[in-house]
């Protein structure tokens, strides 16, 4: 497991600076600093990241697949409650949040993104509860019950770098995909438990609303 760093206090003064502390339509039990706009804070991050290379602020939007699992889990606590959970490719941490909200007994949020884990860190925080943060843990041995994914297929490279190491986990844990209708999710070794109709924005999607399915990974034949 990558160690991560306490955020750099930049990191949380760019974050406040260029969102707004509030709420995703689907999800308003939790408070988050978001982007009201797209164009302000990717223009924004374009000088900051390139100073730090840092990736491009996905995590100032609470995308559909992270909003259908926070509702889920929201919804079901008992399917977290006691848990050890990891919220992989987190983004600002709403499906994290979401579960510390309903009693796991322990969460951790990954990111790459230097940016997102201060995100992270500033939401949870936001919302009065504690969430461990790590960097790249994909190869990592199963340390968690339950390992939530969202919206995760949306390249080739990203799928196939992580599908395999998530379906590795399964006889370990159960592990989530929430996804939107990406075109990389894989056609086989998915059951699926549930569907959320999400509303988005046409600045995000080519859609003001998605249909997000909630999958289990089925452990490899």
């Amino acid at each position: 497991m990558t160690a991560v760093q306490a955020p750099a206090i930049d990191a949380e003064a760019f974050i406040e600076a260029n969102t707004v502390l509030t709420v995703a339509r689907q999800v308003p039990e939790i408070r988050l600093h978001l982007a009201t706009e797209i164009t302000p804070v990717w223009q924004a991050s374009e000088t900051w990241l390139a100073e730090r290379n840092i990736e491009p602020p996905f995590w100032a939007f609470a995308w559909p697949g992270g909003q259908a699992l926070a509702r889920h889990i929201l919804d079901n606590p008992a399917l977290v409650g006691g848990k050890r959970v990891l919220d992989f490719a987190a983004g600002g941490g709403i499906a994290a949040i979401a579960c510390a909200m309903a009693g796991a007994a322990d969460v951790e949020a990954c990111e790459i993104d230097g940016l997102a884990l201060a995100a992270i860190g500033l939401n949870a925080a936001i919302n009065g509860v504690t969430i461990r943060r790590s960097g790249d843990i994909v190869g990592s041995p199963c340390r968690w019950d339950l390992i939530l994914c969202g919206d995760v297929c949306y390249e080739a490279p990203m799928t196939g770098h992580i599908m395999p190491w998530l379906t590795s986990l399964t006889p370990m844990a159960e592990v989530w995909i929430a996804d939107p209708g990406r075109a990389y999710l894989p056609k086989h070794g998915l059951v699926p438990v549930a569907a959320y109709r999400i509303e988005t924005t046409l600045e995000l999607e080519d859609r003001t609303e998605r249909e997000v399915t909630l999958y289990r990974i089925l452990p490899a034949t």
